[in-house]
């Protein structure tokens, strides 16, 4: 028999991380933006205060007009990291805004990684539930169970999945609510790490 030892120091399976799965009300998918203060942050049209998720409770929901929600963690444990589904993670270092025609790239549980470019902010987008105002255009494509997930410009916290066109086959465009309005809007202190 050989004990094997492995160099990552060990942490428990309910670590959250921008870019994996939970699901809402045990039904529908989304994907984690980023660690906050006591959670996460989320797309609004996941979901809405008081429903359960995987790792807790939404506290509060906007959408449409906005897009954005949080959602608190109690027993589970945020950090300032996401996923890039190769295997290993992206440290979030801050939130500063990236310009326009910088590469980005977003994590989701439905796609994985995928990147592209900042086309525009303040971009209003007519979804059948309403219009949702300020938002990032980018060329990063996503599909369906992607929304809420992480984008990133290197190191920097962007946005979470809204929504879009097109899909991770044939490209796309997608939109993205800034994380600093998120963080603004409820109070919240985004976890570095």
């Amino acid at each position: 028999m050989r004990l094997e030892t492995d160099v990552a120091a060990p942490e428990t399976f309910d670590t959250i991380r921008g870019g994996v799965a939970y699901y809402i009300n045990d039904a529908g998918r989304c994907s984690v933006g980023f660690a906050v203060q006591g959670g996460f942050v989320t797309a609004g049209h996941c979901g809405v205060a008081g429903d359960r998720t995987t790792y807790g409770t939404f506290q509060g929901s906007s959408f449409p007009g906005n897009d954005y929600a949080w959602v608190a963690t109690p027993s589970h444990t945020p950090v300032g990291q996401v996923v890039d589904y190769a295997g290993g993670t992206v440290a979030v270092k801050g939130s500063t805004p990236a310009a326009v025609g910088a590469t980005v790239c977003r994590s989701g549980s439905t796609t994985g990684w995928h990147c592209g470019q900042v086309q525009a902010y303040n971009s209003t987008v007519r979804y059948a539930e309403g219009s949702v105002s300020g938002l990032i255009r980018t060329s990063v494509c996503a599909e369906p169970g992607d929304s809420g997930g992480s984008l990133l410009a290197g190191n920097q916290a962007q946005g979470v999945t809204s929504g879009g066109s097109g899909d991770c086959s044939t490209g796309g465009t997608t939109y993205f609510q800034p994380v600093n309005e998120i963080l603004q809007a409820y109070g919240l202190q985004l976890l570095t790490s």
